[in-house]
This record gives structure tokens, sequence and C-alpha cells, in this order.
């Protein structure tokens, strides 16, 4: 069964513009040291021939992602005004007992991005804030144990 793959229009962008430079440029820089390392003779024991067969490996894989992520792609379309989170909501929570804030975007997968506040729907927190309204106390259990967080913004485009 193929999952669908949920993108922000931001996050479509960037994975098309990501796909054409795999295709046009980095595909032409790999071909281009291989190329070069079979011109050295001998490839069996040439590490920079394997190198490159090893970075066109991964050039290539990244170019299938890409396409089954955007042929499966749902585009998230946030628009109005909502009073629930919901994918591609901005969320500001508090953790209860510290009262440390952190602000979060609710995304796909295929957009996470935990460290610039990009969270999958999929992950813990980002499961358990989808449909909870301002003010309401959300759990999430973490390898130390229950955190809870109040919902204390949500802003939806």
């Amino acid at each position: 069964m193929i999952e669908q793959e949920y993108l922000t229009p931001e996050g479509l962008k960037r994975l098309e513009e990501e796909l054409e430079y795999l295709k046009t440029v980095r595909r032409a820089e790999v071909a281009q040291r291989l190329h070069d390392a079979m011109a050295e003779g001998e490839v069996e024991e040439n590490p920079e021939y394997e190198d490159a067969k090893n970075e066109q490996a991964f050039v290539e894989g990244r170019i299938l992602e890409i396409e089954t992520i955007l042929a499966n792609a749902v585009l998230i379309e946030n628009k109005g005004p909502s009073n629930e989170v919901r994918l591609g909501s901005k969320v500001t929570i508090t953790e209860l007992g510290s009262g440390h804030k952190e602000h979060y975007i609710i995304v796909g997968s295929a957009e996470a991005d935990p460290a610039n506040g990009r969270i999958s729907n999929e992950s813990p927190l980002g499961r358990a804030l989808l449909g909870h309204k301002v003010n309401d106390i959300v759990s999430v259990q973490a390898p130390e144990g229950e955190i809870k967080f109040k919902v204390t913004h949500i802003a939806n485009r």
C-alpha cells in the first residue's frame, strides 16, 4: 500500500527544486567523476572509482525517493481560521512545570526537521497535538516519562 505524503506548498517547491538539481547538476558531476576515474585505468582497485560509484548510487536513490514522494504528495491546504491544530498549523506550546515555550509547524514526515521547528504529524508530539485547541493540555510519552504541554497559540494560514 502506497502512503500519502503530506507536503506544504513550500515543502513541495523545495523537493521539486532538489529533484531538478539532482537530475541536471549532480548526475552530470557524478558521471564526470566516473569518467575521470575510469580514464585512470584499472577500476578494480581504484578508490576514486568506488567512491564515485557509491555517490552515483546515493544520487539515484535520492532521485527515486523524491519522485516517489512527489507521486504520492497531498498538498496541505491550511487556509482560513481554525481553532484546532491540524497539518500546516503553527503551534506554540508551553511545557507544564518548566514554563518552557516551544514553537512548531506540523508537517508531513517528508518535511520534518525538528531542529528547525518542523515536526511530523506522525511523531509522538505531532500526533498528540493534532485536533487540540488553545488551552488544551497534551500528554506525550517520552523516554524519560510523560511530559505535559499546554497549547498556548495556534496559527493557521
